[in-house]
């Protein structure tokens, strides 16, 4: 069983080893069942999981900056910013247009492998940033 600290230090890698694009060392700090809530929509299980969600990230410049770290029991939440540059995001291209987001990460850890986690990003600053324009839609009637 891990500690809180044990799984603060974590949750902090997690992210280190992301703005790293340190894929394989992810996998080794994830459960071969960890499942992904707020990612990209059907994200395989386990590995496989992490993988996929650095393909469909694709290139990317970034660093994420921890700002809290707060545990209780097996979750750790992590409020982060990242800065970044990555050649588009949802499908909008980012004209190597430098990007500024927070984001907020909750991990299940058990036995000093991340489980589960939940992530709530801003991503409409991100779109916003790199020039998307939201528009009223029209009623039908």
């Amino acid at each position: 069983m891990s500690s809180i600290e044990d799984n603060k230090i974590i949750a902090r890698r997690w992210l280190q080893l992301i703005s790293e694009h340190r894929i394989e060392d992810i996998c080794e700090m994830t459960a071969p069942t960890w499942k992904m809530h707020g990612g990209p929509p059907q994200l395989p299980l386990g590995h496989d999981g992490v993988r996929e969600l650095f393909r469909q990230i694709g290139p990317v410049d970034q660093q994420w900056t921890v700002e809290d770290v707060i545990a209780e029991g097996d979750k750790v939440v992590v409020r982060a910013t990242n800065t970044c540059v990555q050649d588009s995001f949802l499908g909008i291209p980012s004209r190597d247009r430098q990007q500024r987001f927070t984001a907020t990460f909750i991990h299940w850890i058990a036995d000093g492998k991340i489980v589960e986690t939940w992530r709530n990003a801003d991503d409409l600053g991100r779109v916003l940033q790199l020039g998307a324009r939201i528009e009223p839609g029209t009623s039908e009637q």
